[in-house]
């Protein structure tokens, strides 16, 4: 079965940088497991996706929506956190992706048929539905997954209410 494993934005800003909040850090771990998991299964893939603005991100839609700086292209910020940062393998293919979803991500999705993919990462109720659902619309017939105990947001609620709506669209959430 063909696998991908996709880290979503787990980057310095959203752990402890501008957009941080208590408990992301604490992904780290899980989700280095994960990796370390896919590299031994045959046929899988990682993709690490990158949230990536520039020094004009405050005059962009998201920027007058969220005055908050942050993941500008080349700034620590922007880097992979943690030991996940240390994990992105030469093999692995890493998007620069704009805004929330990531439309590159959808054609490598349906270039390699992917039959199985799995979203671990930040932050569960933007960038990880957004890409979840524009995965589960490339690819109806794969199994999509999000593994909960290795996303967060910075509001429990909404992260709950996101899973439940991530599970009513056939998107599989295991860990919760």
């Amino acid at each position: 079965m063909k696998k991908l494993l996709v880290v979503v934005d787990y980057q310095n800003d959203f752990v402890d940088g501008a957009l941080g909040f208590s408990g992301a850090e604490k992904l780290d771990g899980p989700i280095c497991e994960k990796i370390s998991q896919y590299r031994t299964e045959p046929d899988s893939d990682i993709i690490f996706t990158l949230d990536t603005h520039g020094k004009n991100y405050l005059s962009t839609q998201e920027g007058k929506n969220l005055p908050t700086p942050h993941c500008i292209a080349g700034t620590h910020g922007w880097e992979l956190y943690g030991k996940t940062g240390e994990m992105c393998a030469e093999e692995d293919i890493v998007i620069e992706k704009p805004s929330f979803g990531s439309l590159e991500l959808m054609d490598i999705a349906e270039e390699n048929g992917y039959e199985q993919i799995e979203l671990v990462g930040l932050v569960s109720n933007i960038c990880v539905v957004s890409n979840a659902i524009l995965l589960k619309t490339t690819l109806p017939e794969a199994e999509i997954i999000v593994d909960a105990a290795c996303t967060k947001s910075f509001d429990p609620g909404l992260h709950e209410k996101c899973l439940d709506l991530m599970a009513g669209l056939q998107i599989k959430v295991i860990n919760r």
